[in-house]
């Protein structure tokens, strides 16, 4: 399965950088396959590898923050695996076959 959340500190200030680093950490550390943007982390493994690593990621922002927001979509698909990467991959090819409009 694909995970993509976001953990976001509640009453901590504007700035929450530092809190969201701590969950980053804390995926970057699972060792599975995982992606970071301005909004989302997506990670990929098995429903619980994942479900550990966001557990572990809620946690590491609410030992920062007395109150944490958890935004997560899943795309469950049994059998698939590098989606973070083939999903990607494939969407490139299909814009690199497109004719340039001018």
């Amino acid at each position: 399965m694909i995970v993509a959340f976001s953990v976001t500190p509640i009453g901590t200030g504007e700035d929450v950088g530092e809190e969201v680093a701590e969950a980053v950490r804390v995926v970057r550390n699972s060792g599975l396959p995982h992606r970071t943007d301005a909004m989302f982390t997506s990670i990929e493994g098995s429903w619980d590898e994942v479900m550990t690593v966001v557990r572990d990621a809620v946690a590491a922002v609410e030992a920062r923050a007395g109150r944490v927001s958890l935004v997560l979509k899943a795309d469950i698909r049994p059998g698939v695996t590098d989606g973070l990467e083939r999903k990607v991959r494939r969407v490139d090819e299909l814009l690199a076959e497109e004719p340039e409009r001018d």
